[in-house]
């Protein structure tokens, strides 16, 4: 092949020789797409114009893929008058370039190798620009820098970097797709029939949705008081307590239906929601427990608890005032440092966007939000819990059971997610409307109050895989746990629209 001349925009030779490229494999791929425009499908799914060390031969990619795309040939006579006013084109003697560049054959033997080279090489230049952006920011101590936001931005864009290391071959074979299908259904038969995914701690729950399935955005709303953290927590503890048995097992990783377990927290502190878990599973009130009130016996089984769960692997996260790309960069971070199997976020509206779409109305920023779960959600392949508050419409009604249109800001909400899931209590609505004891209607009141007392619903609004419908729950008030209703006191599957 005729001699390649070297260019460059930007930097001097020192700086070119510290960056990783091979420029003869840049010339010799070009011509091998002139003289073979077959070879354009085998590169074009991976390689781009900008992963080109020398900008000139990356213009002349683009052309190529350019003429292909129109079925057109792309050779050194139909390219050459894109290039006529090409300036880096007159420096190595003009269009003639491309006549040069197709002067070995040979080069179309190793168009794939080279393609491959070039685009490894692209991905280390880019983790030079981010290595050395994390130099400069470190080395700059004005009193506006916040370490810690250095830290979160370099680890995004480290993730950028190993993601478009990632993005070739995401399309699966029907085959590939069949054995994740057939490996879901295995996993549902070992647990007895229902569970394809991870187990939410209720059989109830798991027999109507089989699971939490992988990349799923699952919505979890409710008016307040309702329960939705607590019953958040409670999923988020079966799922990590039932990964750790898995583990302890031997089970293989992907046949278990527990896995460890993030959980971001906006709105109640770390200690807050462990002591819900410590009065769930040691049975103490988590009122007395807060205030101190527990006997010595209860203290005991407090501290017996604890330390049974003391490697329970749940992560909990109480930064406050975290934004979507934050959490996207602490649940990555999680991903990779602890192998967690789940997200859970508490809860979206406390969430807050990138700042571009905040600053116009708060429908568009929670699009925003919604849509940067979702795609948290396939990034990291788990499923994503996000709780969300429901409008007051709920209340202006007689049946306080939530719709779909109660979601505060619903329409991208509900388009992004999978399931969407309302927590509904009878007693709390019930309880709001007690009369004295003298009312006509007390006796009436205090019977209804009996039936539903300690009873809850988990209504199934949306689901992608199934039908929607009722789950009928128990909660404890006192250790603010959701458990399953007695198999006859149970709703039969029934349809909601």
């Amino acid at each position: 092949m005729a001699e390649v001349v070297k260019l460059s925009e930007g930097g001097g030779p020192d700086e070119q020789k510290k960056l990783p490229a091979n420029v003869e494999a840049e010339a010799a791929l070009i011509g091998a797409l002139m003289i073979d425009n077959r070879l354009v499908e085998d590169v074009q799914l991976k390689l781009r114009a900008e992963h080109f060390f020398e900008p000139l031969h990356g213009r002349i990619y683009d052309a190529i893929l350019r003429m292909t795309d129109k079925n057109m040939v792309a050779n050194p006579v139909t390219l050459k008058p894109m290039f006529e006013g090409d300036e880096a084109m007159k420096e190595v003697g003009g269009p003639a370039y491309l006549a040069k560049l197709t002067g070995s054959g040979a080069s179309v033997i190793g168009a794939r190798d080279f393609a491959t080279q070039i685009y490894d090489l692209a991905l280390l230049r880019a983790l030079v620009g981010v290595g050395r952006e994390m130099v400069e920011g470190a080395l700059d101590t004005s009193d506006d820098v916040a370490p810690l936001d250095q830290v979160e931005q370099a680890e995004t864009a480290l993730y950028r970097v190993a993601e478009e290391g990632g993005a070739e071959g995401r399309a699966k074979s029907f085959g590939d797709a069949s054995k994740a299908a057939i490996l879901q259904a295995e996993k549902a038969l070992q647990s007895g029939g229902h569970v394809s995914g991870l187990t939410t701690g209720i059989e109830g729950i798991n027999a109507k949705v089989g699971g939490l399935h992988n990349s799923d955005l699952i919505i979890l709303a409710g008016r307040p008081g309702m329960g939705k953290s607590s019953l958040a927590m409670n999923i988020a503890f079966a799922t990590a307590q039932r990964g750790a048995q898995d583990e302890r097992d031997g089970i293989p990783k992907e046949k278990r239906v527990g896995a460890p377990t993030a959980f971001f927290s906006l709105e109640m502190s770390a200690d807050q929601l462990a002591t819900r878990v410590l009065a769930e599973q040691s049975g103490v009130s988590a009122e007395n427990l807060r205030m101190g009130k527990i006997s010595k016996a209860e203290f005991k089984d407090l501290a017996r608890a604890s330390a049974e769960l003391s490697n329970l692997p749940l992560y909990i996260d109480d930064t406050p005032a975290l934004t979507i790309a934050a959490l996207r960069t602490r649940a990555r971070r999680l991903k990779r440092q602890k192998d967690i199997g789940m997200v859970i976020v508490d809860y979206l509206q406390l969430l807050s966007g990138s700042g571009r779409s905040s600053e116009s109305n708060r429908v568009q920023e929670i699009s925003e939000i919604s849509r940067g779960l979702k795609q948290l959600a396939k990034e990291l392949d788990v499923p994503v819990i996000a709780l969300s508050q429901l409008s007051r419409a709920v209340e202006q009604r007689e049946d306080k059971r939530p719709l779909l249109s109660d979601l505060r800001e619903s329409g991208s909400i509900e388009q992004d997610a999978d399931m969407v899931w309302f927590v509904y209590r009878p007693d709390y609505y019930v309880a709001m409307r007690q009369p004295s004891e003298d009312h006509p209607d007390f006796a009436m009141w205090q019977e209804e109050m009996e039936r539903v007392y300690g009873t809850a619903e988990l209504i199934v609004a949306k689901q992608r895989h199934g039908s929607t419908g009722r789950v009928k729950m128990l909660f404890d008030a006192k250790t603010t746990r959701f458990s399953d209703a007695p198999i006859d006191d149970a709703f039969a599957p029934e349809r909601r629209g």
